[in-house]
């Protein structure tokens, strides 16, 4: 059973080196639900799921997990709780899919413990959620790009965690595996309550599959609420860019966002 964690970020500042990318940003990740966080490049996406997950320590603030600092918390503790699927992930030379979704129960393992049924049980669910089961005995640098991809969330959701965090998870997949994974994920919330943090580069994917959008531009929080809410041409223009028009989306009834480049463009009657 899913057990409702409260995470948020405090008067967060990111960088690298000398340079600033996330500067003061605060946010509370609403629990049970799914959440998009979309901008442009560079605007710090990445590297906030990075201090989410404690693999980027703060220059300032914090990241609390249930009210305590997750770069205090010790590893394992916390990657029984919170799971991530970086951006680019690598794997072992040679290893197996089996062996690497496998990996996902690490955190569950204890000194001197054996493997168990609940173990082979949660790989087997993770392997058949992703369509992955055929390839169990394939080499994973074997694949193609998007059949990788699919065996890192396999992994992820082998972990079995309360907390999901995803850094484009569609990269490399097809539009139909893209939908694929964004309605696996949807299926995990729903029927366990998983908390899911997502950054995804298509707009119009992200307020169709998130509860909760969070636009960033210049390392802060331009806007945040519903699809509804944050999804507007306004919101696009300052965070893109970009002119567009933003309508209701026949088959979801969440907004949807048509750009307007400089060609193709229908004169007005």
């Amino acid at each position: 059973m899913t057990v409702i964690h409260t995470l948020a970020v405090e008067n967060l500042t990111l960088g690298y080196g000398d340079h600033t990318v996330i500067d003061g940003l605060d946010l509370v990740v609403p629990a049970g639900r799914i959440t998009a966080i979309v901008g442009a490049n560079a605007c710090g996406k990445s590297t906030l799921l990075r201090s989410m997950s404690r693999l980027l320590p703060p220059r300032a603030g914090q990241v609390l997990l249930d009210g305590k600092q997750v770069h205090r918390m010790p590893a394992k503790e916390l990657a029984r709780t919170l799971g991530l699927l970086p951006q680019s992930p690598i794997a072992p030379e040679g290893i197996t899919v089996a062996d690497l979704v496998g990996r996902g129960r690490n955190p569950h393992q204890r000194m001197f413990s054996r493997w168990s049924a609940a173990d082979d049980e949660a790989v087997a669910a993770a392997l058949d959620a992703t369509s992955t089961a055929v390839l169990a005995d394939r080499a994973v640098d074997e694949l193609s790009g998007g059949q990788r991809q699919r065996v890192w969330i396999a992994m992820a959701l082998a972990q079995q965690t309360d907390l999901l965090l995803l850094d484009e998870p569609t990269t490399f997949l097809d539009v139909s595996h893209q939908i694929e994974v964004l309605d696996l994920l949807t299926d995990l919330n729903r029927a366990r309550g998983t908390t899911i943090v997502m950054v995804l580069h298509d707009l119009n994917l992200a307020a169709r599959y998130a509860d909760h959008l969070i636009a960033l531009a210049d390392g802060r929080v331009h806007a945040v609420g519903t699809p509804h809410e944050v999804l507007t041409e306004e919101t696009v223009q300052a965070v893109f860019g970009l002119s567009s028009r933003v309508l209701e989306d026949p088959t979801s009834g969440r907004p949807m966002m048509l750009p307007i480049g400089r060609h193709n463009v229908v004169a007005p009657v």
